[in-house]
């Protein structure tokens, strides 16, 4: 596994690692399902996730509003109803080419006080999330120093005019 954060528990007591700031900035369909860019200006890395989720935060990064809700705008409709909202995601780990995150739920309403959740989840589960609430979007920076940096494939693509999902 590369990384080894655990924190359980995101909380004052919690030592916080050093982390690189991302954005999704090219998705792409591909046979399989989808591949997600993820970059910090600097470097770019991808993953692969499925067509749906893809197709979700593709849309949302377009700035599209469905008919009725999608999943991921049920998660935070449902959150924003107990008062609580989403403060960022991180990617955590990669293990056999899984990647694994977390993602960290602020909540304070009239009932209890200010409490902060780190619920495991996948990344692109993660980054539907956090684009659709606007929270950003994080790679533990020992795992992003261990991924290959994908930026020349990307400008590849760009060069040949190659469309790369929402508007980006």
């Amino acid at each position: 596994m590369i990384s080894s954060w655990k924190c359980g528990g995101f909380d004052d007591k919690c030592d916080v690692p050093d982390l690189v700031r991302v954005e999704p900035i090219a998705l792409l369909p591909t046979p399989a399902g989808c591949a997600v860019f993820l970059g910090d200006g600097k470097k770019s890395i991808v993953f692969y996730i499925d067509l749906a989720i893809g197709a979700s935060i593709n849309a949302a990064l377009a700035g599209e509003t469905p008919p009725r809700p999608l999943t991921h705008d049920l998660y935070l409709f449902t959150l924003e109803a107990f008062g609580a909202k989403v403060s960022r995601a991180i990617i955590v780990a990669l293990e056999k080419e899984i990647y694994f995150a977390r993602l960290i739920i602020e909540a304070e309403n009239e009932i209890m006080e200010r409490k902060i959740v780190e619920l495991d989840a996948r990344p692109s589960d993660c980054i539907a999330i956090a684009v659709r609430s606007g929270a950003p979007v994080f790679v533990v920076r020992d795992l992003w120093e261990s991924l290959d940096d994908m930026s020349s494939v990307l400008q590849d693509m760009k060069d040949k005019g190659m469309d790369l999902g929402g508007g980006l």
